[in-house]
């Protein structure tokens, strides 16, 4: 018979053991830096979204109400003419980390001719977010009979894509220095189309906006501003990574202002 030694059998559970604990521990370190880890990078994420292009004096200039426009700043930035009541809408979707406000100049231009024209601002300024926003816009104000988006930069993409999975919504786009996605193919789509871009843009390229002809409709305008650059689509100073413009930012702004008025005067009828 083989005796067992209490003291060495009670010596194996207590290295057992203290493997077990050990090994616990080494998987609740690893967790929690990976939690750690993820946690760090989304702050960064957020501070780095959050760090905006400010709007210029100009832009805030556009916000204030006068006898010709009523603007609100609540959920959206809403541009409303005060005289006869619109029948047809932009709404527009600001570029990413871009302050929405800063497109508040060409907006009040748009409204001035008689649309009501509302800003959607983005969750952490980035509109992929949040890219049917528009709809609860289009709910809130039933007596327009006719919306046309419009966006910039990746605000653009996002409402190509809005149109691309909401055909009835809206009627049509404006592309400002932007061009939907690959799987957002409005190619054959009963949708009126501008395309709206800068010859000097460091950011969406004439070579970039023209790659993306098939995924528009035969008829889209193409409307090159000579001169123009990305930054130049709102009011918010220069952006990393883009070209120095040859034309002021006013000069820009009434060409996209004169292009996305075009589309709003010739829209097909629902």
């Amino acid at each position: 018979m083989t005796l067992i030694n209490p003291t060495e059998s009670l010596s194996v559970k207590k290295n057992g053991n203290s493997h077990k604990v050990t090994k616990f521990r080494k998987v609740t370190f690893l967790l929690l830096a990976v939690v750690a880890g993820l946690l760090l990078v989304s702050i960064g994420f957020v501070a780095w979204a959050g760090d905006t292009a400010a709007p210029m004096p100009e832009a805030i200039t556009a916000l204030s109400s006068d006898a010709q426009i009523t603007v609100t700043q609540d959920e959206w930035i809403t541009f409303m003419p005060t005289g006869a009541p619109p029948t047809t809408g932009l709404i527009i979707y600001p570029g990413g980390r871009v302050d929405a406000r800063a497109y508040a100049p060409v907006a009040r231009a748009i409204a001035s001719e008689g649309y009501q024209v509302v800003i959607v601002p983005m969750p952490l300024n980035l509109a992929f977010f949040d890219a049917n926003a528009a709809t609860a816009v289009i709910a809130a104000y039933p007596h327009i009979e006719q919306w046309a988006i419009a966006g910039h930069s990746l605000g653009g993409a996002m409402a190509a894509q809005y149109a691309y999975d909401q055909p009835d919504m809206v009627d049509g786009l404006a592309l400002w220095a932007a061009y939907p996605a690959e799987n957002a193919d409005l190619s054959g789509y009963d949708l009126d189309v501008v395309s709206i871009y800068g010859t000097e843009d460091g950011l969406a390229s004439i070579a970039d906006v023209e790659k993306a002809k098939d995924l528009l409709p035969a008829d889209v305008q193409w409307w090159p501003i000579t001169g123009g650059n990305h930054a130049q689509f709102g009011w918010y100073g220069a952006q990393s990574g883009d070209n120095p413009a040859t034309i002021g930012r006013a000069t820009q702004q009434a060409q996209i202002i004169e292009a996305t008025l075009n589309l709003l005067n010739n829209l097909k009828p629902q």
